[in-house]
């Protein structure tokens, strides 16, 4: 039996899709009002028969931060899969998202000590990482410090990977892997899909900066790749390229066949934006698209080295603008 957090999520669904067409035998902790939805929808963008799918997994009710019902959401289970957290660059999420991710991480390691589960695989992300002060590519090894002043969506990840080193150092079998920014066909109206949709309807900005990309699927692909192998105790970086922001704007107007971006957005101008962003938030309700972690993100550039992956196995990357292909035929389908 394999346990799945956060499987109502873009790389959890997706994750949940692979694990069922091999044929595995998947259990899946979600909260009482999750919508099931997205997982629907993305399975549909790969099966014509998603329900069949669907009706292998187990779905059962539970929370990372309910110590009880992880603990009946582990019985009989032989693998975990930890990538349920809250994903949130707005100032408000902070507090919640410190407690989710941490506390939520650290709940799901005692558990699976407690119930002596054979490995764990965690999902973190690269924010997580620390930056190079030399313009060295980024490793698994970058230093992270709390006085570059990372978002707090890095700092929580970063300390709930600390619960999984904690778990190892107790006797847990476990592997860490931190996702570049993920692309690929989900909810078109949130996260990293939504570029989607912002450059379909006219983007007329872009940055200069640069940022590592992947592809949904070869993520899961590597995740349970982790899991089959003999391979604990280490940690990966996941990352089929580093792209522009430009660059990869200009692929999706390209494969979208509208007009790409053409003005540059520096420092004055992103700031400008995220404020009146704000603003309209605030007499909106609305989420804004772009936050000031977001917007300063754009500006900078961060090289990462996927090497230690790659001298482990015999593995491949999608190309990043082939990952932008297939999801716009999604897309556009979907429209």
């Amino acid at each position: 039996m394999i346990l799945v957090t956060g499987g109502t999520g873009f790389l959890g669904a997706h994750l949940l899709y692979h694990l069922t067409r091999a044929g595995k035998e998947v259990r899946v902790v979600k909260r009482e009002h999750s919508s099931l939805n997205l997982v629907h929808k993305i399975f549909s963008y790969y099966s014509k028969t998603p329900d069949i799918l669907l009706s292998k997994i187990e779905w059962v009710t539970g929370d990372v931060l309910d110590l009880l019902s992880l603990q009946e959401a582990f019985r009989g289970v032989k693998e975990v899969y930890h990538s349920a957290a809250v994903v949130s660059f707005e100032s408000g999420a902070k507090k919640q998202m410190l407690h989710t991710n941490i506390s939520g991480t650290a709940n799901v390691v005692n558990v699976a000590l407690e119930k002596n589960i054979s490995k764990l695989c965690y999902v973190s992300s690269i924010a997580a990482l620390g930056r190079s002060s030399d313009e060295k590519p980024i490793t698994e090894s970058t230093y992270f410090s709390s006085s570059e002043n990372p978002s707090a969506y890095a700092l929580s990840k970063y300390e709930a990977e600390r619960e999984v080193w904690r778990g190892i150092h107790e006797g847990l079998n476990a592997v860490i892997v931190n996702p570049s920014v993920i692309l690929g066909p989900g909810d078109w109206n949130t996260g990293s899909a939504k570029l989607f949709q912002t450059i379909y309807n006219g983007l007329k900005f872009y940055t200069r900066g640069v940022n590592g990309f992947v592809d949904v699927n070869d993520v899961a692909n590597v995740m349970i790749l982790l899991m089959e192998s003999d391979v604990a105790g280490e940690q990966f970086l996941v990352n089929a390229e580093d792209v522009s922001y430009q660059h990869l704007f200009s692929m999706m107007a390209e494969a979208l066949k509208v007009k790409p971006p053409t003005r540059e957005a520096g420092v004055f101008l992103s700031a400008l934006y995220w404020r009146l962003l704000a603003l309209k938030s605030l007499l909106t309700g609305k989420k804004p698209t772009v936050t000031k972690e977001t917007a300063q993100t754009a500006q900078q550039v961060f090289h990462y080295d996927n090497g230690k992956l790659l001298k482990y196995f015999d593995f491949q990357y999608m190309p990043i603008r082939e990952s932008v292909n297939r999801a716009t035929e999604l897309f556009m389908k979907n429209l």
